[in-house]
């Protein structure tokens, strides 16, 4: 009897497992195919990265925008150093205008020769 039951039961399994399978109605989904591509994709073709989208790329990594940085902060501090030194240049050249003219008004003034006077 046992035999006769695992026989049925194995004979139920095959059965159903290599029965021709129904397709279903209208409700069932439609297949849906992939296409892959798989062609190399070379610097010069459409589908390549151009340049400028590797560059807004290279640009968004933080070590770009970290480099970025120091560069503005030493830009800053060379243009404040620029500034005082043009400060202290100005300072300079006001200080030696001012000697200058100071000794133009020390210096007596010389007199030029009139014309009345006769050299012979």
């Amino acid at each position: 009897m046992k035999n006769i039951l695992s026989a049925i039961f194995i004979f139920t399994i095959l059965f159903t497992a290599c029965s021709k399978k129904e397709t279903p109605g209208f409700a069932a989904e439609q297949e849906v195919k992939m296409n892959y591509d798989t062609v190399a994709v070379d610097s010069f073709s459409t589908g390549a990265v151009s340049v400028d989208i590797a560059r807004k790329i290279r640009m968004s990594s933080p070590q770009y925008l970290d480099s970025v940085k120091q560069a503005k902060k030493l830009q800053e501090e060379e243009n404040k150093l620029k500034a005082e030194l043009e400060k202290e240049n100005k300072a300079k050249a006001e200080e030696e205008k001012k000697k200058t003219e100071a000794e133009k008004k020390q210096k007596p003034v010389e007199t030029p020769p009139t014309p009345d006077s006769k050299t012979q």
